[in-house]
């Protein structure tokens, strides 16, 4: 520890003093004098509690919890109880100081708070991950008090804003824990500045090449489109003005990571994305004439700029499940550009900026009350209470079906229900009652007939069709988006499954028997072994069903029974399947993608270590790379971008090795490259020339698809590096008729 002297003490002391009194000025709107003291009491508490605590950066301790209290208070809008509880947060997992103690100082809901914000601490099941095991109990505390979680977004938020400290395998743990949980906790829950800044840090963190290469492009952009929104906004304030509405008009551009989700999605570069900024207009409307007064603005900006209907959202008339209320339309504005206009009045746009906080505050006793917020609660509960779910699971399963978008539609009698985007048929009968489900065949959707793996659409009035001599199928797992769904049919699935091997078993029980074989473990295993089959259970389930060859498990009984009267060594393990040795498939695998073992240095001493490259994302040299020490796998390297690698990041941190690419050029690796463009004579020709003849590059294979004048070839390459693939990219995208090129 580093000893500072009485001067650099002092000085401190004055910093923390002044980082407090920030804090109080943040809150001073909003608490009274005794709110303030008891807010001074917890912060002298902590500041006690982590005297001789010292973050990475080197300063002290207590500088974390004052900034997620202001954070708290100035970018949630939460009260008293929530700034102590932010002030403390840390106190009972990183200190001596026990849930009972601040039970005693500062009473049973800040001990409440505090305890669910403390994460867990001993055994932990082998298989599971600490990550998910702490996720899942913050949630079980979400009914509770909403404010354990809205305080840990801020804390989460504010470690991500000094992550610059921490090592880098650290940094890509945390980075992708927080995009692929965090992030969308934080947009479920309306907070949408919190969700957009801590999507940008952690591709900030993630892939900092291109996270560099947006932010640039974008500030010179924005320097670019200053007098082009200074003229739009001119032309509508003109009507505006001429009525009595009261409003003001911001303007507002895409944030670095929807930029890069939406090059990635549409498969663009940054020049082609032309809805770059929005134009909000926010309204101080009373609560009775907002919905007219936004459709009024609606009204007089169309009248100047013509809408494009298929991209208007009314989320005013049906608001989303997290509350959000907004107008969004696009219009083609001045010079043939597409401008997004959002109207919206100020407490729509005070729910939008700080979510359920806004419109719940959660001011001391206050209950919070909202239906939609309750439908998703409930959701939640039937994962947590799912027992087949392990902690990684439950996270996985609350990830893609609760953090998604959602469908409006309506039951015969107009009822509105809502699920998540992508839900078909099935999902809604399974939402309606599990009998409904389990014995559905069909639905009526807008009284046209469709099956169970019809998928929603907004404004659906769905009649679900059942039949009591319907059954359970494998393929409806196929069919079903949500947990609710899938959970229901693998239940009823599994006591199928129960039935037909009990039958499996008594079949098999009777084959051996007629012989004089006994079951006994050695023989099944080697049963399962020829079969490739994983558990007893399956196996007797699969002769059940009959898809298994009944004379051969009679040769097999045969054979065992042989010998053992003869007593010689059984044939089956080594004579009747074959072995596949994994250091020959794995030595395969290197020379087909032409790996060597010296390519990659793993580790703190950065060693040469074996490993192998993720068949998902084929991470080549100059690509951001991370490792994870798999079981029985050994080292798995994926680019750090990757979802399996953002996936892995977030369950198993402490399985991140650090990871970098040596200098060796002599290698090459296997890379993927997709090109669209116009179906025309010569096209392949011309695009050899680039790839072999300019760039003397090795083309392994060649996938090519035509359709409608539209020509789709996926080229497989052998490269040195991400500059050279890079290169070869551009120089495609400049061939004539080419409409795209990507890496794939």
């Amino acid at each position: 520890m580093v000893q500072l002297t009485t001067a650099q003490l002092q000085i401190e002391r004055k910093e923390i003093l002044a980082a407090y009194r920030g804090l109080i000025k943040s809150c001073q709107d909003h608490t009274s004098p005794e709110d303030r003291k008891l807010i001074r009491k917890a912060f002298e508490y902590s500041q006690e509690m982590h005297k001789d605590a010292r973050r990475k950066s080197g300063e002290p301790y207590i500088f974390h919890p004052i900034a997620v209290a202001k954070i708290v208070t100035r970018e949630i809008g939460l009260g008293t109880t929530s700034i102590i509880c932010a002030l403390l947060h840390d106190v009972v997992e990183d200190t001596f100081a026990e849930v009972e103690d601040i039970r005693r100082e500062f009473g049973n809901t800040v001990a409440e708070i505090i305890e669910g914000l403390t994460k867990i601490s001993g055994v932990f099941d082998h298989k599971s991950s600490q990550q998910a095991e702490n996720f899942r109990k913050m949630l079980l505390t979400l009914s509770d008090d909403i404010r354990v979680v809205l305080i840990k977004l801020a804390d989460r938020l504010h470690n991500m804003r000094t992550l610059e400290h921490m090592k880098k395998e650290k940094q890509l743990k945390i980075a992708s824990e927080t995009h692929y949980l965090y992030a969308p906790l934080a947009h479920r829950l309306g907070l949408y500045n919190i969700k957009t800044e801590l999507e940008d840090l952690s591709l900030k963190y993630t892939d900092p090449k291109v996270f560099k290469e947006i932010t640039q492009k974008l500030a010179r952009y924005k320097d670019d489109s200053k007098s082009y929104i200074s003229n739009f906004i001119k032309i509508i304030k003109e009507p505006l003005q001429a009525t009595d509405l009261n409003f003001e008009i911001k303007g507002r551009f895409k944030s670095v990571s929807s930029i890069y989700k939406k090059m990635n999605k549409q498969d663009i570069p940054f020049e082609q994305i032309y809805d770059l900024f929005a134009i909000r207009i926010i309204l101080n409307s009373t609560p009775e004439n907002e919905k007219a007064d936004c459709w009024r603005t609606y009204s007089l900006i169309t009248e100047k700029y013509k809408p494009n209907m298929e991209r208007m959202r009314d989320w005013i008339t049906i608001p989303k499940t997290n509350g959000y209320e907004s107008l969004h339309i696009t219009v083609m504005g001045p010079k043939g550009r597409w401008v997004e206009v959002q109207i919206r009045t100020q407490r729509m746009d005070d729910q939008a900026e700080k979510g359920y906080a806004a419109h719940w505050k959660y001011k001391d006793g206050k209950e919070f009350n909202d239906k939609a917020f309750e439908v998703w609660l409930g959701r939640i509960h039937e994962l947590l209470e799912n027992p087949q779910l392990s902690a990684l699971e439950f996270v996985d399963e609350f990830k893609s079906n609760l953090f998604s978008d959602e469908v409006y539609v309506f039951t015969p009698k107009g009822d509105l229900k809502n699920l998540p985007i992508k839900s078909t048929v099935l999902d809604f009968a399974y939402e309606i009652h599990t009998r409904v489900g389990n014995s559905c065949i069909g639905a009526k959707i807008n009284g046209k007939l469709v099956p169970l793996s019809y998928e929603l659409k907004n404004g659906d009035q769905i009649e679900i069709i059942t039949s009591r001599k319907e059954e359970v199928k494998e393929e409806w797992v196929n069919f079903a988006q949500t947990s609710k769904a899938l959970n229901k049919i693998k239940d009823a699935l599994r006591e199928q499954k129960k039935i037909i091997a009990t039958k499996g078993k008594a079949l098999f029980d009777w084959k051996a028997t007629s012989l004089g074989i006994h079951e006994d473990h050695e023989f099944m295993n080697v049963i399962l072994s020829y079969f490739k089959i994983r558990n007893v259970f399956e196996f007797y389930y699969q002769l059940g069903a009959h898809r298994l060859d009944i004379k051969k498990i009679q040769d097999l009984i045969q054979l065992r029974k042989d010998q053992i009267e003869n007593k010689t060594k059984s044939p089956i393990k080594e004579g009747t399947r074959t072995v596949i040795d994994p250091k020959s498939f794995e030595a395969f695998i290197r020379k087909e993608r032409g790996v060597d073992t010296d390519m990659l240095l793993i580790g703190e001493d950065m060693e040469r270590i074996d490993y192998h490259f993720a068949p998902c994302c084929q991470p080549i040299p100059g690509d951001e790379i991370v490792g994870f020490i798999m079981p029985k796998k050994g080292i798995e390297i994926h680019q750090t971008h990757c979802k399996e690698a953002e996936k892995l990041m977030s369950h198993f941190g402490p399985s991140i090795v650090k990871t970098k690419w040596t200098e060796d050029a002599n290698i090459t690796f296997l890379a993927g490259i997709k090109i669209i463009g116009e179906d025309r004579i010569g096209m392949m020709n011309n695009l050899i020339k680039v790839i072999s003849g300019m760039m003397k590059i090795n083309i392994r294979s060649i996938t090519i698809d035509t359709e409608d004048g539209i020509y789709e070839g996926v080229f497989k390459v052998f490269v040195h590096h991400t500059d050279q693939l890079n290169k070869l990219i551009d120089l495609l995208k400049k061939v004539s008729g080419v409409f795209s090129v990507t890496r794939v």
